[in-house]
Formats: structure tokens, sequence, C-alpha cells
């Protein structure tokens, strides 16, 4: 039985892992189990089970009603840029709003959309209440259509003309999940 299976793997052990499984006997039955089924998690039970099953239990969704959500996943952080920078390419978006869980990581992100000539503007606890009042008013009128920023936002915001919320960092609790997104 391998319990915890991503965990198990995401901290280093999967090289003793591969070791159990090659030395166990062929007709030997294999449980494993995992809160999500990563690549990593799926190579396992395709190299090491005979005839894997895999059972699905529903959990909690967190969700808004009317709310359309997706994901990407993204296997590396550097890969993260691009893939924005592919969707915003993609997609007509009227206005949206991209949360990041730093606010340096809020001040990169805009430079680096800056540099690839996307128009976006930012907006932190770091910058004085007067520039934050303007890029909101700019960004309520419309004139502003991308909005970089932190949880500063996640609360008490409503602005009818986003389309789009994105998640560039997960955040950290699943009630700063549904404020942003909601």
């Amino acid at each position: 039985v391998l319990d915890e299976a991503d965990e198990m793997l995401s901290r280093g052990f999967k090289a003793q892992i591969y070791e159990v499984f090659k030395k166990l006997v062929p007709d030997i039955q294999v449980a494993l189990f995992s809160a999500t089924m990563p690549q990593e998690i799926l190579e396992l039970t395709t190299r090491f089970m005979r005839d894997p099953k895999t059972i699905l239990v529903k959990k909690d969704e967190l969700t808004l009603e009317g709310i359309r959500q997706f994901y990407v996943a993204v296997e590396k952080e550097e890969w993260k840029l691009d893939t924005l920078c592919d969707l915003y390419e993609t997609l007509t978006i009227t206005q949206s709003i991209i949360y990041c869980n730093t606010r340096k990581k809020v001040d990169i992100l805009t430079q680096e959309m800056h540099n690839r000539l996307f128009t976006v503007s930012c907006m932190h606890g770091d910058m004085d209440q007067k520039d934050r009042d303007l890029i909101m008013r700019e960004f309520r009128s419309g004139s502003t259509r991308v909005l970089v920023t932190t949880d500063l936002l996640a609360r008490g915001i409503d602005v009818q003309q986003v389309s789009l919320v994105i998640n560039y960092d997960l955040p950290c609790s699943p009630d700063t999940y549904i404020h942003r997104i909601g």
C-alpha cells in the first residue's frame, strides 16, 4: 500500500519507491492512493502495476454558481509566463484580473508582460493609495483592461466587465480562491 503517493513523489522519494516496486513479486496486489493524479503517479501505475484500476472520489467542490472554471496544467514555474501570453493571444477578453501571491511577483509579471508588448496595469499594497485609486478608476472605466494584483482585490471588488480571472499563483486557502473568482 502506497498512501499519499503524490506527496511521497513530491518529497523526493521517487527512487526509493521505484526500488521497492522492482523488488515485488509480479502477481502481488498493489494499492496506491493519491489526492491528485499528476503525471508521475500515472507513470508509476503503468510501469509497476498490472491492469491498474482508478477510483475517483468526489470531493467538496470549490465553486460559485454561474462561474465556469478551467485549469491549465503548467509543469514548470518558468513556463507560466509563456502559457499566460498564449492565452491572451488566443482569447478575446473584455477585462481580466491576474492574481499573484506576492507583491514582488506582481511587479515581475507586469514587467515581463510589458516586455512582450502586452498592456497591463498592476496594483498591490506597496503602492500609494492615490496611485491605487487611479488604477481602480481606470480599470472600472475600462481604459485599463488587464490588472495584475495581489489578494488586495480579492474581496469587495465588483467590476461587471471582468470576463476572466487568472490565478497565476494558486491562493493559499480555499476561501481566498472563492473570493478571487467571485
